[in-house]
């Protein structure tokens, strides 16, 4: 009995010693996996200077590059920032942490047409980053004659002329809706179509460039091409030339997120971030760097009073700030199942031939 009481006592003893000792450190590092050219220095020097969190940052060029990452397992990251369908395919397999939004009080300053998309309903994994558009590009310095349809890319004397997105989704995308087809099409007999259609394109093509499609146009070694809209703001802002097209047959919206891979080792530095990112003091600093669309309607009230110039541009051109008639002819790139396979065949068939 005695020694039942000693034994009883340690164990009490430790129990209440680990209960009232001092709380786990906080995280002091941060392990975020995003698209290159896309999270500005600046944002992430203000992070570590107000909670002491260093932020190590590793880029990707597509989504397709993320999802091999996270498949593998243990990636090791904290957060990232998945596209739209991506959200969908990665919650799907089990790799995305839910979000307890009471952690990221700046979730308020987003416009309620950004929250609850069809891709993560009630925002369970995933608040916005930034959402844009991939359109057509042109320098109408080079290029005198009206360009409005994808279909103008084709043209002969566009040889060597052109710059594409080096994604897959956007590019084979881009060819179905020329051909008249749904641009997430699954149909066998239609994506055989658009690798033809796609092959007669590549004498046109002098790159694919995801990272930073405006450095080849800015050179003027190209014309025309297919873009994001934060590139086509970030060259339009060298040169006015630039314009950016909503084409007849539609082109592709798309909405970028923060998550949280499944298990990451510094979940509450992940929270923190994700906070810090929507507040509208990083908001702006981001579309002044970055210049794609603002889900971040505090943020956009801010630049209207600290950086008007800067703010007007954004709200006169179309790449950031579309009309209604222009959305109109978007479209969001979808999960495509098992098509997925088909895509990715094709796409690597095309590109071994370039």
């Amino acid at each position: 009995m005695k020694y039942y009481r000693i034994i009883t006592l340690v164990i009490l003893t430790a129990f209440l010693a680990a209960a009232c000792g001092p709380a786990e450190s906080e995280s002091k590092e941060l392990n975020l996996y995003a698209w290159s050219e896309y999270v500005p220095q600046a944002l992430l020097d203000n992070f570590t200077a107000e909670t002491g969190i260093k932020v190590n940052y590793d880029a990707y060029s597509s989504n397709e590059e993320l999802m091999a990452k996270l498949q593998a397992g243990a990636s090791g990251y904290d957060v990232i920032i998945p596209s739209d369908y991506t959200v969908t395919i990665l919650a799907n397999q089990g790799l995305l942490e839910k979000l307890d939004l009471a952690q990221v009080p700046n979730f308020k300053n987003i416009g309620e047409p950004f929250k609850n998309r069809d891709f993560d309903p009630g925002n369970q994994f995933t608040v916005p980053y930034q959402w844009g558009t991939a359109c057509l590009v042109v320098d109408t310095s080079k290029v005198t004659r009206p360009i409005t349809k994808w279909a103008d890319l084709w043209s002969p004397e566009f040889e060597q002329r052109l710059v594409l997105l080096d994604d897959e989704r956007e590019v084979l995308g881009m060819v179905l809706m020329t051909l008249g087809y749904d641009r997430n099409s699954t149909d066998p007999a239609q994506l055989e179509e658009a690798k033809v259609k796609l092959i007669e394109l590549m004498p046109n093509v002098r790159l694919f460039d995801s990272d930073s499609p405006k450095t080849a146009l800015l050179a003027g070694e190209v014309w025309l091409g297919l873009t994001w809209n934060g590139e086509a703001a970030l060259a339009r802002s060298e040169n006015s030339s630039i314009d950016y097209i909503f084409p007849e047959e539609g082109c592709s919206i798309w909405f970028d997120n923060l998550a949280i891979p499944k298990d990451p080792p510094h979940i509450d530095a992940a929270l923190k971030f994700m906070n810090f990112v929507l507040d509208p003091a990083s908001s702006v600093l981001i579309s002044m760097e970055f210049p794609y669309s603002n889900p971040n309607l505090a943020a956009l009230d801010l630049m209207k009073t600290q950086e008007p110039d800067a703010y007007e541009a954004y709200m006169n051109f179309a790449a950031t700030n579309p009309s209604a008639e222009q959305l109109a002819r978007t479209y969001p790139v979808k999960d495509i199942g098992e098509a997925t396979a088909l895509w990715d065949r094709i796409w690597t068939e095309v590109k071994g031939g370039e």
